[in-house]
């Protein structure tokens, strides 16, 4: 079954189970990402008190942890989450926004990489490569950098933590560390609207929510992300502003159909 083929099927699956994304994410975006994980057709939930936690993910279809806004209780609900996800089998998917930016972001990505399994991990350019152990400057959230070289980074990034790696940019790039998928759906007016890489992950979980197939899930993911703005930036008037694109974002989304994904994802795909 080819790559497009399998995107439109797990469409059609998140829309019928209705996957919950357990989210612990950050406070700037996290109304946006419920948004967009009940236009796809998931069910949110935004549970973050270590006393719940536990208890949240085990009845969850996969957990998103996002470092947007860090602090030491969060911190500790995400490192009791994701070892229960790991428990239970349960997809754990980490945006690591920002990381490098401050000594508590970067000590806080590499304690939850040591004590976490994830199965998918999203960030830009900048960010995957301090995670790398690469030199990268950051510059509060936003990446600084290109994806130049992304295809090996992506690559050995995936072989080393074992982890489905999906690079955000102009041209995204997912890696399971034995295939390389380009990604070129998009619109620049994305990066002026604070929160659509954390949408991303967002949709990210609800794909992963209904299969094992992580490699093929962030590729539906990012694929969806960026079709759809392409989508809403079309349905617009040439004198649009940022709120209207955003509203025609989530719509979008929503409207979204499984041959619309098919038809529309601009994929480049190479096999190892």
């Amino acid at each position: 079954m080819e790559t497009r083929e399998k995107l439109s099927k797990l469409l059609t699956l998140v829309k019928e189970k209705k996957p919950l994304v357990h989210h612990i994410t950050n406070y700037v975006t996290v109304n946006d990402c419920a948004n967009i994980t009940l236009s796809l057709g998931g069910s949110p939930v935004m549970a973050d008190d270590s006393l719940e936690v536990e208890e949240m993910i085990s009845i969850a279809s996969s957990l998103v942890i996002n470092i947007g806004t860090l602090n030491s209780r969060t911190i500790e609900s995400m490192l009791l989450a994701g070892k229960r996800a790991n428990s239970l089998d349960i997809p754990v998917i980490l945006d690591p926004v920002g990381v490098g930016a401050t000594n508590l972001r970067t000590e806080t990505a590499k304690k939850l990489l040591k004590e976490i399994n994830f199965s998918v991990i999203k960030g830009n350019m900048s960010e995957i490569k301090v995670l790398s152990g690469m030199d990268s400057i950051v510059r509060g959230v936003d990446s600084t950098e290109d994806t130049e070289n992304g295809e090996e980074i992506a690559l050995k990034l995936s072989q080393k933590l074992g982890s489905v790696i999906a690079i955000t940019g102009a041209k995204d790039i997912i890696s399971d560390g034995k295939n390389i998928c380009f990604i070129e759906n998009g619109h620049p007016i994305l990066a002026k609207i604070t929160g659509t890489g954390c949408m991303s992950s967002s949709l990210t979980g609800a794909y992963c929510g209904v299969t094992k197939d992580y490699y093929t899930a962030t590729i539906a993911a990012i694929a969806t992300m960026g079709l759809c703005g392409e989508m809403a930036e079309a349905s617009l008037k040439s004198n649009y502003h940022l709120g209207s694109f955003k509203v025609a974002l989530i719509d979008s989304i929503a409207s979204l159909s499984p041959k619309d994904l098919f038809n529309g994802g601009k994929l480049n795909e190479h096999k190892l």
